[in-house]
């Protein structure tokens, strides 16, 4: 027994001795663990930013003493998308915000530019939740004294902050408010997301907008939210949140769904047409998935901008022209003040109103009636049409401006018909005639369709001049032929003297990569036409060998042997005189293909990958300014030049004689009397031949015999190349590495296309074969036609001729009489 009690105390000696080394240990590590948290606030870095100084706020300013407290944008971000999407945001709309803009991450985000905010023991895991929650309870805790507003928005979303401020200046603050689109879920969702018959939630895409009243009412309850979620989503969670804590649901308003726009589309959405109604109205537009398209909307918004201020300043204009009576202002007086005029002075202003026998209208309706034109009937094109719908976009809009107020809609439906011309010196004139449909909804309902005519003036912005230094164009002219000499010089010495390469890809280190220096090769298909070519031979030997220095040429010759000697003997004639240059041909026996021969030049050894390929007719002229053009527009990898040449009309019409001698060129004016540019003409063209070898041209169609059509082909691929998909469009934070990398090497194909006055198609006289196929002969009947000579030229021959009047006056007899009576 007396054991047994001594061993008991031993127990209860040994379990209080351990119980107060417990405790010891414990006041111990407690002790260490605050000493470290000490010791790392004394080391942390004396540069932190404090709240304040990230978003750049004056702990002075309050909404009652600063213009820049409306609006704190909380954008909620990840660290892979610092560099690409947040940045988008700060660079286009976020440095416009009417208060701060601050960017929300995982801990441990960190920007030297962009003022980012890492949130203690938050990470970038989708969906967002802990870090929406966190941002609105940093806000709270930091500056829910500073602002009037808050927003919660993503990095994937575009707002105009103009109209974000004038809608926020509209409304009061001082109570809660809860504002966005509206929302219970999809059709999929429905009844899985907790919600009550009248709940719903702010869809967070677009953006969801908070008064101070309401972070203030819901702010201290976060953490209670956080640990009751009943659902991945998000801005469900924040919405019941709201609901229960600050009292108020959503804005339930129709009107919401386009002031803040959501576009159901995804990655593809805001890639296309970015004339829409719905840009032009809303807010906030989501979503904008890749940086470059972020940029792309920005610059669109600053160019709508750019036309409001411009209307703007038309209208106090027009205000102060009409207030000029009651300032006492004489009449004949041109200034406001001295020194001030009344209206920006316009010469010949009055007379543009009065031009309407000098200048010519074109007819709009399903077609283009244009005098101007070749063809006078033709498709209305995609410029014209555009204007015409930005016109009526903005006339509709003016129209509808106080649609509410008035109770009424006006809805555009159609163009029946209108009038357009073009003054240089002013403007457009448009007079268009509109059936619209007017909506009253208050009081008497009616629908009524009617029919209004518009009468629009659009004025030309003044002349900007911007002045360099030296003349761009002469200088690298100048530049191009002094390397051009020099390359061909070192060239020479290559060849005779076996002396190393010193200059590679035919330029020097500093112009490497561009083809102002590269050697163009003429492709010249020929058939018989021995007077043209030898004509064609002396123009190239003046311009491409003695000017230029750096051209080859390469004729393909269709025909046998008996048929080529003389064409054989001009080409060695020439070689003979320039030794030194690369005068080759190729003999084709077989029925003439203008497809074939340039195919088969193409692909011949010849040309190399890094050449420049000139597809060229016998009837053409060039200068060497013709050359330097080639060089500059002509980009490999990049660019291919389609030079719109100027093609002359029959000479023997315009001078009224029968001589079939052609005109020089040189003696030629280029105006609309002696020749058209030949717009829809692709046969002249230049392409490097590591371009034109690309799979996805892989050369011409070799089907095509006869005239014609095997240019329309090839720019169909062209077309086509250029159409693919290329890796600026993609965001780098949202991809593999080497995705742009590999995406770059692709070759995406742009079409350049100008006027070149000093390329010139000689006339000749078109045959038209019976036996081509129904597209070319076509073509070729309308080439035929255009080259007769000018619209005005046709008229005055077809007039002076008394039997065509005969022949009109008893059509038109004729078709009076079959018509029925009226």
């Amino acid at each position: 027994m007396m054991q047994h009690t001594m061993t008991k105390r031993k127990t209860l000696i040994f379990a209080c001795f351990g119980i107060a080394i417990g405790l010891c240990i414990g006041t111990v590590l407690k002790n260490y663990r605050a000493l470290e948290i000490v010791k790392r606030c004394q080391m942390k870095p004396s540069n932190q930013k404090t709240p304040f100084e990230i978003i750049g706020l004056n702990p002075e300013e309050t909404i009652h003493n600063s213009q820049k407290t409306l609006v704190l944008v909380g954008v909620m971000t990840a660290k892979n998308f610092i560099e690409g999407r947040a940045k988008a945001v700060y660079n286009t709309w976020g440095k416009e915000v009417p208060g701060r803009i601050a960017f929300f991450s995982s801990e441990g985000s960190h920007s030297d530019e962009l003022p980012v905010i890492g949130l203690k023991n938050v990470d970038d895991r989708y969906p967002p939740q802990k870090k929406s929650f966190m941002m609105l309870y940093y806000m709270y805790e930091h500056y829910i004294d500073k602002f009037e507003w808050f927003i919660r928005a993503d990095d994937d979303v575009y707002i105009e902050p103009q109209k974000l401020e004038k809608f926020l200046r509209s409304i009061d603050s001082s109570k809660p408010q809860f504002i966005g689109q509206a929302g219970k879920g999809n059709s999929e969702e429905f009844g899985l997301l907790s919600l009550e018959f009248d709940e719903n939630f702010c869809m967070g895409g677009p953006g969801v907008i908070l008064s101070s009243e309401t972070l203030r009412r819901v702010a201290p309850h976060i953490p209670t939210c956080l640990k009751n979620l009943y659902s991945t989503h998000e801005d469900v969670e924040v919405g019941r949140c709201v609901q229960k804590f600050a009292g108020i649901p959503c804005t339930w308003n129709y009107e919401m769904q386009y002031i803040l726009r959501h576009n159901s589309s995804g990655r593809t959405a805001y890639t296309g047409k970015l004339k829409r109604k719905e840009i032009h109205n809303a807010i906030s537009l989501h979503p904008i998935k890749q940086a470059p398209l972020m940029y792309r909307l920005h610059s669109f918004v600053q160019g709508l901008k750019a036309e409001e201020m411009r209307q703007e300043s038309l209208q106090l204009n027009r205000d102060i022209k009409r207030m000029a009576k009651y300032l006492e202002i004489p009449d004949d007086s041109n200034f406001l003040v001295p020194g001030i005029l009344l209206i920006p002075k316009e010469e010949n202003g009055k007379r543009h109103f009065q031009d309407h026998n000098i200048l010519e209208w074109s007819f709009v309706a399903r077609s283009l009636y244009s005098t101007d034109h070749a063809n006078p009937k033709h498709k209305i094109d995609s410029a014209i049409r555009e204007g015409l719908e930005d016109v009526i976009t903005e006339v509709m809009e003016n129209i509808n401006n106080y649609s509410r107020q008035r109770g009424r809609v006006i809805e555009f439906r159609e163009l029946l018909y209108g009038y357009t011309r073009l003054n240089a010196l002013h403007g457009q004139d448009l007079i268009l005639d509109l059936l619209l449909i007017y909506k009253k909804y208050r009081g008497k309902k009616m629908t009524v369709p009617v029919r209004r005519h518009l009468y629009v003036q659009r004025a030309f912005t003044g002349i900007f001049v911007k002045e360099f230094d030296e003349d761009f164009y002469n200088v690298t002219l100048q530049k191009s032929l002094f390397q051009n000499i020099l390359d061909t010089g070192m060239e020479k010495l290559t060849s005779h003297l076996s002396l190393p390469v010193l200059m590679g890809g035919g330029g020097t280190p500093g112009l490497q990569g561009t083809s102002i220096n590269s050697k163009i090769v003429f492709v010249l298909p020929l058939a018989a036409r021995i007077a043209t070519f030898k004509r064609f031979l002396q123009t190239y030997e003046q311009v491409a060998i003695e000017q230029d220095k750096n051209c080859d040429l390469l004729v393909v010759i269709f025909g046998e042997f008996f048929q080529i000697k003389i064409h054989l003997d001009l080409i060695k004639n020439l070689k003979e005189r320039h030794i030194h240059q690369k005068i080759n041909y190729i003999q084709l026996q077989e029925e003439f293909s203008r497809g074939v021969a340039l195919d088969t030049a193409t692909r011949s050894s010849y040309i190399q990958n890094d050449d420049i390929i000139l597809f060229i007719d016998v009837d053409m002229t060039f200068t060497h300014e013709s050359l330097q053009r080639i060089r500059m527009n002509t980009m490999q990898g990049q660019q291919v030049y389609l030079p719109i040449v100027f093609s002359q009309y029959d000479p023997r019409r315009r001078t009224k004689t029968v001589d079939s001698k052609v005109v020089s060129p040189d003696d030629l004016e280029i105006n609309n009397e002696t020749g058209y540019f030949r717009q829809y003409g692709f046969g002249i063209c230049s392409i490097f031949k590591s371009d034109i070898m690309d799979k996805d041209i892989n050369g011409f169609d070799k089907d095509i015999t006869g005239w014609g059509l095997e240019d329309v082909k090839f720019l169909e691929k062209l077309v086509k190349v250029g159409h693919r998909q290329n890796a600026f469009m993609i965001n780098t934070a949202e991809v593999a590495p080497d995705y742009n990398e590999q995406a770059s090497k692709m070759r995406r194909l742009n079409i350049f296309r100008a006027p070149d006055p000093t390329l010139v198609h000689i006339y000749h006289d078109i045959n038209c074969d019976l036996r081509l196929e129904p597209p070319q002969y076509n073509m070729c009947l309308g080439t035929k036609a255009n080259s007769l000579g000018s619209t005005p030229l046709i008229e005055e021959l077809f007039f002076n001729n008394p039997e065509n009047i005969a022949f009109m006056a008893d059509y038109n007899n004729k078709k009076e009489q079959q018509s029925p009576m009226r």
